[in-house]
This record gives C-alpha cells, sequence and structure tokens, in this order.
C-alpha cells in the first residue's frame, strides 16, 4: 500500500465517523430529550403496572375467598389474572417506546396456540380439577372408586388428585381421566346398606332360620333401626332357599359390621345345625353286562 492511498483511506474513514457523530449529535439534539421521556414514561408504566396487577391479584383471591371459591383454585386463577395484566403492561410499556407492538402480539399469540397444542393433555386435566374444585364430587377423606382407582382422596389438585389405597399405596391419578368415567363415592352418603345373601338348605326350618337372622340384626347396636333392616326368601335356588340380608349401618361402619355378621351367621348355623348348601351333582353309574 502506498502512502498516498493510506492516507486517502485514513482521511476517508475520519470523515465517516464524523458524519456518524454528527448524526448522533443531532438525533440526541432533535430527539434525545423526547426519547428520554419514552424510556422515562416506559419505565413508570411498567412499574405502576405491576403495582395494579398485584393489588387486582389480591383482590380477586379476597373475592373468590368471600364465594367460597377452593384456596388452590383461587390463588391458581389469582396467579393468570397476574400473567394476564402484566402482559399487558409489557406491551403498553413497549409501545410507549415507539415500538410497533402489531407484531409483537401476532408472536404472543402464536406462541400461546403452539404452547396450548404442546399442553393440551395438561389443560384437560387442568379444566378436570377445576370442575372437581367447584363442582366436589368428592371431599379429601372420602373413600371413592374414581378414574380406574380405589382409595380415600389425600389430596385434590388443579391437575391431579392423590389417593392412598387400603393397603397404604399412594396413587396420584390425573384429573381428566377421573372426570372421564364413572366417580363412585362411599363415604358421601352417612348412612351404607349391607347386601348379603344367605342360603339355607331345602330340608331347613325357614321360620327358625329367618328367626336366627333376625335376632342377629337385633342383637348389634351398630345396626340402624331406621331404615329398618330387611330379611326376606328372595330365591328358590338350585341348590339351597337364599334370604337376603339387608340391614343399614353407619358409613363408618360398614366394613366392621358386614365381617362380624358374616362370621356369626356361619357360627350359627354350625350350632344350630342349619346347612349351607353347595352346587352339587348326582352322577348314576350304570352297568351294561357284555
Amino acid at each position: 500500500m502506498t502512502p498516498l492511498f493510506a492516507q486517502a483511506t485514513q482521511t476517508d474513514l475520519a470523515s465517516e465517523a464524523g458524519s456518524l457523530w454528527n448524526q448522533i449529535l443531532a438525533f440526541v439534539t432533535e430527539r434525545g430529550f423526547a426519547f428520554s421521556m419514552n424510556i422515562l414514561a416506559a419505565i413508570v408504566l411498567f412499574i405502576v403496572g405491576r403495582w395494579v396487577a398485584k393489588i387486582l391479584r389480591a383482590f380477586s383471591v379476597k373475592l373468590m375467598a368471600r364465594a367460597d371459591v377452593d384456596e388452590t383454585l383461587s390463588k391458581f386463577l389469582a396467579n393468570i389474572v397476574y400473567g394476564l395484566l402484566l402482559t399487558f403492561v409489557v406491551v403498553a410499556a413497549v409501545d410507549r417506546l415507539g415500538v410497533n407492538t402489531t407484531s409483537l402480539a401476532a408472536v404472543i399469540a402464536a406462541a400461546g396456540l403452539a404452547i396450548g397444542l404442546a399442553l393440551q393433555s395438561s389443560l384437560a386435566n387442568f379444566a378436570s380439577g377445576v370442575m372437581l374444585i367447584l363442582f366436589k364430587p368428592f371431599e379429601v377423606g372420602d373413600f371413592v372408586e374414581a378414574g380406574g382407582s380405589k382409595g380415600v382422596v389425600e389430596e385434590i389438585h388443579i391437575f391431579s388428585t392423590i389417593m392412598r389405597t387400603g393397603d397404604n399405596i399412594q396413587m396420584i391419578v390425573p384429573n381428566g381421566q377421573i372426570t372421564g368415567g364413572t366417580i363412585t363415592n362411599f363415604t358421601a352418603k352417612k348412612t351404607r346398606r349391607i347386601d348379603l345373601v344367605i342360603g339355607c338348605g331345602y330340608g331347613d326350618d325357614l321360620k327358625a332360620v329367618r328367626d336366627f337372622l333376625e335376632s342377629l340384626i337385633a342383637a348389634d347396636e351398630r345396626i340402624l333401626k331406621d331404615p329398618e333392616p330387611v330379611v326376606a326368601v328372595n330365591e328358590l335356588a338350585d341348590s339351597s332357599v337364599n334370604f337376603v340380608v339387608r340391614p343399614w349401618v353407619g358409613a363408618a361402619d360398614y366394613w366392621a359390621v358386614r365381617w362380624d355378621l358374616t362370621e356369626k351367621i356361619k357360627l350359627g348355623f354350625d350350632e344350630k345345625g342349619f346347612s349351607i348348601p353347595y352346587p352339587q351333582q348326582d352322577v348314576h353309574v350304570h352297568g351294561i353286562t357284555a
């Protein structure tokens, strides 16, 4: 490179740098104050908007608490409200800086659609959780059969429900699976009916069998008098005469009374000589002389 060419290049660079500096000075002189005020306004808008969003979130929590909405659901919905308000505040602050927010809104909408499609099953569980909390088909402590599982409900969350089986195994069941099927709540009512089918032989005294079954029911204080228990001949089966025994008990006493009655009926039948028939076949063998 010749000295003359190098000198010309340095002169051009200096000229461009000077021109750029002059443009910056002109921008600062002409628009710097307005741009600074826009930045300040955007900062103030963001701070005030976030403060207002927090106030509205707290107000929505109190409002839902007065409406007796579940605490878990109220906090979750309040956070959603806060997130939406904060998004609006950010967009407004960016717009105050002179940025075109139309494309930004389109990007946010597209991102929301993509996230919604990706989290489709989670959103279904969320919607099911909201219905479970609002309509309360069961509560914590109830023994239910739902979503293909049976156990005691320990916790109800937005996306899933935690249950405990009789052998103390924890199950986490998605809420969408629960609301998508039949929900059987065994403890929703204060009383339950025990249904027993007791068979005796055709040669037994039916009146004596009935009196014995009725005496067992009358002797158990856990069995309710109202509704009145039922002991009746229900069926003349192939091998036995079947009685139905249907006493009413408190929901908490159901299994204990059922087990006790079953045991006492068997011991009483043995003691009184009543038979408990079982299916049997008579085989007749005929000999044929050759």
